[in-house]
């Protein structure tokens, strides 16, 4: 990784971390039914509307932070020419064993494809006539 990409993933933790305790910061839709019959105060740190114009405006700019942020690791991401650590291109077909290495069964053909059984004489010969009394268009009742 190098030095901008790892910039912008701390930057985009710190985005995260700070979208989360603003929006747990923010006064809820329904917490107003309570205050309006006297069981709660209505007032807050940054005033009665203050609070929310403010908490919601900065919380919408870091969400545009972070998107463009994860758009940019994104980028990164898929630009790398020589893909490395667990998601290596091709790795199973590293790993798979080659044909001349994986032991036949005793009895076995060598080949990997199966053979056809055979065909006989009983599976070329026509099926018998029906019976002469019944006929085959007929629905018994």
């Amino acid at each position: 990784m190098n030095m901008l990409e790892t910039g912008l993933l701390i930057l985009h933790l710190l985005v995260a971390v700070a979208i989360c305790g603003f929006v747990l910061l923010q006064h809820g839709k329904g917490a107003d039914m309570g205050a309006a019959f006297g069981s709660g105060s209505s007032g807050s740190l940054f005033g009665a509307a203050g609070s929310a114009n403010f908490l919601s405006r900065t919380t919408a700019i870091l969400a545009a932070i972070f998107f463009a942020s994860s758009l940019g690791l994104t980028w990164f991401a898929t630009t790398r020419t020589a893909p490395s650590g667990v998601m290596q291109k091709g790795i199973m077909e590293k790993m798979a064993p080659k044909t001349s290495d994986v032991p036949s069964a005793p009895g076995a053909p060598s080949s990997a494809v199966p053979a056809a059984p055979p065909v006989t004489d009983a599976a070329k010969a026509p099926a018998p006539p029906a019976p002469e009394g019944s006929k085959s268009s007929e629905v018994p009742k």
